[in-house]
């Protein structure tokens, strides 16, 4: 069976009692840490470019470092096996007193940013970039409901605020768990996600913007005129061990069809999914949940249809 939705019911948003403790403190805010922003994102040292699909890995950072990504290489040629690397995850909160969205990070989202220059400086030296998803915390705030383009772009700012800050390589959005309704706010618009996501692609034109293909948002697309599809740079299918090809305008090189969760998706599974990426002509491949384990038993199951190598795991 496959994984639905996913088995990280949320130690990303933490316990919501704990949630609800933080909500009004300062440390829920992103400028609440007082560590000092490190230092500016180096250039990627030059290494061969391997052909063959994007390979993407979320990374459940409450419980593993984002190190990990950087430990898999191709036995052939000596590549990094992934290419993107995500921070899961930020939230999107919600302010009941003054009815406004924020971005928060939990104590160990807040750790690997402070620590960049351990945690996400080696991953980008490699040439793997670093995106930092943002994720619903079950108190009513959404990409969907923002209630003018006001709002949906203070938070686009807020979250392009925080990329230049890190030093990170974009945003990654994740439209579960929002609750939409909770805390009187609104339910899902038309209008909120097209404004937010042409805001966060006006304050950061070079940058990573990924959509993990569910929920409300992931529905809404257009507004007056304007479609937000070709604002993205990657969609991918939300649903562990199957294969979905995500229901947006952009081309197959920036699809991901297949989703895999390592570790619960079976090698068989994981491969089969590899050669339909290959024979699809679809351009990435979206993995969950690497942790600290050598799984280079896993990862080589797909990366030898994707990239016709083995997977080597350096600890």
């Amino acid at each position: 069976m496959f994984t639905l939705v996913r088995s990280r019911v949320r130690t990303a948003a933490l316990a919501l009692s704990a949630v609800a403790a933080l909500a009004f403190g300062a440390t829920a805010t992103t400028g609440a840490s007082a560590a000092p922003a490190p230092s500016p994102a180096p250039a990627p040292a030059s290494a061969p470019a391997k052909q063959g699909p994007t390979s993407v890995a979320y990374v459940e950072v409450n419980n593993n470092s984002m190190r990990n990504v950087g430990k898999y290489t191709l036995a052939d040629g000596g590549d990094n096996v992934f290419d993107v690397a995500v921070i899961f995850a930020a939230n999107i909160n919600y302010d009941t007193t003054k009815k406004s969205a924020y971005l928060h990070f939990n104590e160990n989202v807040q750790r690997v940013l402070d620590n960049a220059d351990t945690e996400i400086r080696p991953l980008q030296q490699k040439g793997i970039k670093v995106v930092l998803s943002v994720l619903g915390n079950h108190q009513g705030a959404g990409f969907a409901n923002f209630p003018s383009q006001q709002a949906a772009s203070a938070f686009a700012k807020e979250m392009s605020d925080t990329v230049t800050k890190y030093g990170l390589d974009g945003i990654d959005f994740d439209d579960e768990y929002a609750e939409y309704g909770n805390n009187g706010t609104g339910q899902p618009n038309t209008s909120s996600f097209v404004h937010l996501v042409s805001a966060l692609r006006a304050n950061m034109p070079n940058k990573i913007i990924s959509l993990y293909n569910i929920g409300p948002a992931a529905s809404r697309l257009s507004y007056d005129g304007v479609d937000i599809s070709t604002k993205f740079d990657y969609a991918w299918n939300p649903y562990y061990g199957t294969w979905q090809v995500p229901g947006i305008a952009l081309p197959k090189s920036k699809l991901s069809p297949a989703a895999v969760e390592i570790g619960r998706t079976s090698q068989s599974t994981a491969a089969d999914l590899a050669r339909r990426t290959v024979s699809g002509g679809y351009g990435v491949y979206l993995t969950y949940n690497l942790d600290g384990t050598d799984r280079s038993a896993d990862v080589s199951a797909f990366t030898r249809e994707l990239y016709g190598s083995d997977a080597v795991y350096t600890p």
